[in-house]
């Protein structure tokens, strides 16, 4: 006999994918597919969007930077790149803070864009 149970999402599953996917790539490959896929909030969605966003802009500039300072060796490009970094992690901080109180509160520069982008998620 085949048992068929109804999972509904709770608000606390929500938080808990939102508060993982700012928990590195992996933590956020885990929150999609082992903790979302099968059980999707809305609060989960909204900070996949934009952990994904953030992550991808922030490998970007780690390929563009390690170009740019190996052809370069400029300490000025240094002193850029090391503030486009700081820049993210402040925002990685804000977009966290926003996941740990459970609101669906857009990064600022970026969450709006995430939330087209990847509407899919």
């Amino acid at each position: 006999m085949e048992t068929n149970f109804n999972v509904t999402p709770t608000t606390e599953d929500g938080k808990t994918v939102a508060i993982v996917s700012y928990i590195t790539l992996i933590g956020w490959l885990i929150a999609y597919f082992a903790m979302h896929k099968d059980k999707k909030t809305e609060l989960g969605s909204y900070h996949l969007r934009q952990t994904l966003l953030l992550y991808l802009i922030g490998i970007g500039v780690n390929i563009l930077s390690r170009i740019l300072l190996t052809v370069t060796l400029s300490g000025t490009v240094w002193m850029l790149f090391n503030l486009i970094y700081l820049v993210l992690f402040v925002l990685w901080i804000i977009g966290l803070i926003g996941a740990i109180n459970g609101q669906k509160k857009p990064i600022p520069l970026i969450g709006d864009k995430a939330q087209s982008i990847f509407s899919g998620i």
